[in-house]
């Protein structure tokens, strides 16, 4: 509607036309819940991700307790219609009953691909929200009557429910949840996770009059589309429910955060382009903590406006709006994005746990910041503690870490000593520019303990950085710590600490650790001798992974079919370490990777995942990796997401690291494969498929800094605690060239 010339496609949805504001979403997996959220309703929804139908659709049949599809989040499509960049005609997922394509015909919304969503996007960036009508079969001319703004029609009324109904009768805790195109999964939330009796009532219920004579103990106000003041019947009951003594307690979701504004006597305003996706960073101005946010809204509360008796209680990181409001002294507050998620992260699920609490009337924990902002030390030396000789396991990889760590350090006006032989890689040039500043000293010596010590005790440096070399530094750092030579020279270990690190390597304390927070590894015993090794193989059953622990790149791995294979693959390891892991055999399961980052505040982001595109069993510097996955449904993407951030979190890892998992290609059963607490060879993949500088904000993690301060290196405004959302692939396919042969 902007008078710009008609944008051309290939139809794959249903032969029809739609109206509706064009809108776009940035995240990368959950078409099937974003296409179903009540919050759409009336617009074309523009996907910035490329390659939209991996996974197909689910069954719509399949219904959960409570009669409500399983994995939608309503009884039908509540979007105009659907652009995507490239639409996949064969989908691959276990859970898949139907095509996209096939779906969106059924239900006759049509789609659209072949489009440059990328410069839409920007369009929609830099114009605002759009009007557009998406035409199959076009005329030669295109009338202005051809265009609705779906914002003027009453798109909560639309949505809401017309009947009460009730969810959980058996359960004591009575909540009044009014419907302006509530999610399924708040539903399951309530009932499911915090046993609460859910009375669903429409949007222009008359909670005063209270005709259907329902109890209640809290009042929730849930999301939907379309512009709040549309919804004065709400606004009138929330008025009422605000006076009452003694107070009951109120939460809302998304609309519902702009309502309760409207009753609290606030303003609100429509955003240029709005918040849609599933990562907007959010920042909780009790603790200054950032979350990961799914959103998907048009209008904002100001907060200029609100009441004195009214506080911001979440602002988004990135443009500054509100993202939540709270009474000072009443059980009230709202917030603009999603804790029950469905597409996207359940970082702020702990917000029902809040709301249901005060319903209890259970005491709240008092919510403080931790004060380790007012605690950073001073660091005037560091040693850095390179890679060692060119090889597999510790190869070119690592100069790109050890450069962007030299970059980070001196930004600190922190004195870098090097330690690394190679002296054909950047980071041990002499060469200096803004993008790559040299190490202060640098001392092409081998990378073994003595020789560590040696330079430390002529240094004398305040920290050391033992993440950014690979699997030989960590040995090495691990070494010395063991001894206590580095705790004799009053030397620091920064980032992630030495036990934390062993955590990770030692497969038995690995097992332990996970255990204490209900994650398993796959079977997995360690052994010290053949006969320890052949006992347990006969504990898991052939076929079985020997690996050696403490290797580099694989090094001395293999698969055994029975007692003699193992006997001399045995033999192979234990030659090059004293400790070899027996691992079950999970050959044909998908192989997945999450590179996490974690501060010392507690904030932790995954900033990429990769697929690789051969099944486990195929060493990973072997095998086509993509990123981000490609064939992940929402459920798997987040359910694989919150265990590595629970997992990191229990491990103590501060800085950068990547956890990897197999995960049951017919099921969403999973296993961890490992954790490494440093950075790896995926962490150089990660960052240049991201632009996320991995190494260069662990290195400011390790000093003590936190990822809210951190500036995002692309945008130099926004902040580094968010999490990429590629509108791209990237691809890394090992080559092989045989000439050299």
């Amino acid at each position: 509607a902007d008078g710009s010339a008609p944008i051309t496609g290939r139809s794959f949805g249903a032969n029809t036309s739609a109206k509706g504001e064009v809108v776009f979403n940035t995240g990368m997996v959950g078409y099937p819940e974003a296409l179903t959220d009540p919050s759409y309703r009336g617009q074309i929804l523009v996907l910035t991700f490329p390659l939209i139908g991996n996974y197909g659709v689910p069954d719509e049949g399949i219904k959960d307790a409570y009669g409500l599809p399983e994995y939608f989040e309503s009884n039908q499509i509540h979007i105009a219609g659907l652009v995507v960049s490239s639409y996949s005609w064969e989908h691959s997922h276990w859970a898949a009953h139907k095509s996209l394509a096939k779906w969106l015909k059924d239900n006759n919304i049509p789609g659209i691909y072949g489009v440059d969503t990328r410069a839409l996007t920007m369009k929609i960036r830099s114009i605002g929200a759009l009007l557009g009508n998406l035409v199959v079969n076009p005329s030669a001319s295109i009338e202005s009557d051809m265009f609705s703004d779906p914002n003027k029609r009453h798109l909560a009324k639309e949505v809401s429910t017309k009947e009460v109904k009730v969810y959980g009768e058996q359960n004591t805790t009575s909540v009044i949840a009014y419907d302006c195109g509530m999610k399924f999964n708040i539903i399951r939330y309530f009932v499911d996770t915090h046993k609460v009796k859910l009375t669903v009532v429409p949007f222009d219920y008359d909670l005063e009059a209270n005709p259907s004579n329902i109890q209640w103990d809290g009042l929730f106000l849930s999301n939907g589309p379309g512009d709040p003041s549309m919804c004065p019947e709400t606004i009138k009951s929330i008025q009422y429910a605000l006076k009452l003594e003694p107070p009951r307690p109120i939460f809302g979701i998304c609309l519902g955060n702009q309502l309760l504004a409207l009753a609290a006597g606030a303003k609100t305003y429509k955003l240029k382009y709005g918040n849609r996706g599933m990562n907007q960073p959010c920042i909780d101005l009790r603790t200054g903590r950032c979350y990961i946010t799914p959103q998907n809204h048009g209008f904002a509360v100001d907060t200029k406006s609100l009441p004195s008796e009214w506080k911001q209680l979440f602002m988004n990181a990135n443009d500054l709006t509100n993202e939540g409001i709270v009474h000072i002294n009443k059980p009230f507050f709202s917030v603009q994005f999603h804790p029950e998620a469905s597409g996207g992260p359940l970082d702020t699920a702990f917000l029902f746990d809040k709301f249901v609490g005060h319903v209890r009337k259970e005491t709240q924990p008092l919510v403080l910041q931790d004060g380790l902002s007012y605690m950073k030390k001073t660091y005037k030396k560091v040693l850095l503690v390179g890679s060692g000789g060119l090889s597999i396991g510790q190869a070119g990889e690592f100069d790109y870490s050890g450069s962007q760590c030299i970059k980070a350090l001196k930004e600190e006006g922190i004195e870098v000593i090097l330690i690394n032989p190679n002296i054909a890689t950047v980071q041990t040039s002499s060469e200096k520019s803004d993008t790559t500043p040299a190490a202060d000293k640098v001392y092409f010596l081998p990378i073994r303990p003595h020789v560590v010590m040696d330079i430390i005790r002529k240094e004398k440096p305040d920290g050391i950085i033992v993440s950014m070399g690979g699997q030989t530094a960590l040995n090495v750092g691990v070494e010395l710590w063991n001894s206590g030579e580095l705790q004799k020279a009053g030397v620091e270990v920064l980032g992630t600490q030495i036990p934390a690190i062993e955590a990770t390597e030692d497969r038995e304390i690995f097992s332990q650790k996970l255990a204490e927070i209900g994650e398993s590894i796959a079977l997995s015993y360690s052994a010290t001798n053949i006969d320890e090794a052949l006992e347990a193989a006969n504990k898991i059953g052939y076929p079985i992974l020997v690996r050696a622990a403490f290797a580099l790149g694989g090094l001395g791995s293999g698969f055994a079919a029975d007692d003699e294979e193992l006997k001399d693959l045995a033999a192979k390891a234990f030659a090059t370490s004293n400790q070899i892991l027996i691992d079950q055999d999970l050959r044909g399961w998908k192989e997945l990777e999450y590179e996490v980052v974690r501060d010392s505040s507690d904030n932790c982001i995954t900033v990429c995942n990769m697929e690789n595109f051969d099944p486990l069993g195929v060493h990973t510097g072997d095998s086509i990796v993509v990123a981000p996955s490609q064939t992940l449904t929402n459920r798997e993407y987040f359910m694989l997401r919150k265990t590595a951030l629970k997992v990191v979190r229990h491990l103590g890892i501060v800085g950068e690291c990547n956890i990897q998992y197999a995960l049951n290609p017919k099921s969403e059963q999973y296993c961890i494969i490992e954790v490494n607490a440093r950075l790896s060879r995926s962490s150089a993949l990660a960052s240049k498929a991201t632009g996320y500088p991995l190494a260069y904000v662990a290195t400011k993690l390790s000093l003590g800094k936190d990822l809210v301060t951190i500036r995002n290196s692309v945008t130099k405004t926004t902040t580094a605690c968010f999490e990429p959302s590629l509108d791209y692939c990237v691809l890394k396919m090992p080559r092989w060239d045989l000439k050299k042969f």
